[in-house]
């Protein structure tokens, strides 16, 4: 790095790691976050924030911290920090002496370093009041598939708390620590599963003929979805079409009544995945129907997922903050699209934000047992939160 991080967060480097270490010891579930959710609630309360508001979405906090000259009076002058909370049910293999304690869940996703950077921002903000306006801090249960931000919202967190913008960070390994991103406009997929339902007759396997094969149908199907993209979609439209599981049958000479498949639906815009579900329906019924069996599509076990979409004024603002803190030479602003998803999307399609992007350095990739974030990624990032805050609400 070639610009010094300021004294102040320097000087909380070891505080903020312990916090790190700490979360990551004791990872919880989705909604189920209650000692994480008041272990926040608590520092805010100790940094002097003027509010603190627990249980939004079951088990998301919010601090309400105002700048030098008071509350906003308007939503103009109030801006949404965010950082998720909740871990994965993984079993860890990182070997860490802080490892997880908990068998089978982990921060396999870097959750524990998000919620610490988040607070070291709050405690530097709260001391120094350098912004003009208001800022929310929000940190929210359920990220990975529970759909945690849609249940703030639905709980009433920007009507209560409207705000101008919102922004979020995510750690990135293969990212050198110090440098940051950003993808312009579409940045995270959208996400939706389903189930496909394949039904014949089933039988003896000796004696095919007495049947009506749903394991061939399924098979078709198949074959056939993966002409969604490549002959459905627009070649300028992102998307990605996969079935990842098919169940049917359990013995060697019997051919079953039945088949279940599931899959995902990953593209950038709203429209594209409707036109993909309808062409997904039209293929298993169609499909099916060849084979004298019957398939039908089901919605999906849990909320979908809208794209991550990064608005043009908010990426800028971002941007500066990050060049600021980091120098231009160590900021990317052309970063490809991930087809993996983000709840932040939620928020995102409320209110206009930019979601970005921190090095992790040389590390396990997300979601692998062997991850685990990188504490000397934690200082960057609080100084990204505390200058953003200076950038987007300036005195």
């Amino acid at each position: 790095m070639n610009i010094p991080l300021k004294n102040s967060i320097a000087a909380i480097i070891p505080e903020l790691t312990e916090w790190r270490r700490d979360f990551h010891r004791h990872p919880e579930l989705s909604y189920d976050l209650p000692r994480t959710s008041r272990i926040v609630a608590e520092r805010l309360r100790a940094f002097g924030f003027d509010e603190v508001v627990e249980g939004v979405g079951k088990t998301g906090v919010l601090g309400v911290l105002h700048g030098a000259t008071g509350p906003a009076q308007s939503a103009d002058r109030r801006v949404l920090f965010r950082a998720d909370m909740d871990a994965l049910p993984i079993a860890e293999a990182s070997g860490a002496e802080y490892a997880s304690a908990s068998p089978g869940r982990m921060h396999a996703c870097g959750h524990d370093g998000h919620t610490t950077m988040l607070l070291g921002a709050a405690r530097h903000l709260a001391d120094a009041r350098s912004f003009d306006g208001t800022l929310v801090f929000c940190f929210q249960p359920a990220e990975e598939g529970g759909a945690g931000a849609q249940a703030m919202i639905d709980d009433g967190m920007l009507e209560r708390f409207p705000v101008k913008g919102a922004y979020a960070v995510h750690n990135w390994p293969g990212m050198p620590v110090g440098e940051f991103g950003v993808v312009r406009g579409g940045a995270m997929a959208s996400a939706e599963a389903f189930s496909i339902v394949v039904e014949g007759t089933g039988g003896h396997a000796a004696l095919p003929h007495m049947t009506r094969d749903p394991i061939v149908a399924a098979s078709a199907i198949v074959s056939a979805v993966q002409t969604i993209v490549s002959r459905g979609v627009d070649p300028l439209d992102q998307a990605v079409v996969s079935i990842t599981a098919i169940h049917g049958g359990d013995a060697y000479n019997v051919i079953p009544d039945r088949v279940e498949m599931k899959g995902t639906v990953r593209t950038f815009s709203e429209a594209v995945s409707r036109s993909i579900k309808a062409e997904l329906s039209r293929i298993c019924e169609k499909t099916a129907e060849t084979f004298a069996t019957t398939a039908r599509l089901e919605g999906p076990p849990s909320i979908p997922y809208p794209p991550t979409v990064n608005h043009p004024a908010e990426t800028e603002i971002a941007l500066a903050a990050m060049r600021a803190v980091a120098g231009p030479e160590h900021v990317r602003d052309d970063l490809r699209p991930v087809m993996g998803s983000e709840d932040f999307a939620f928020v995102l399609r409320k209110v206009p934000g930019a979601y970005i992007l921190v090095g992790n350095g040389d590390t396990a990739g997300l979601h692998n047992p062997k991850y685990d974030f990188n504490d000397s990624a934690l200082p960057h990032g609080v100084a990204y939160w505390a200058e953003l805050a200076r950038q987007v609400l300036p005195g």
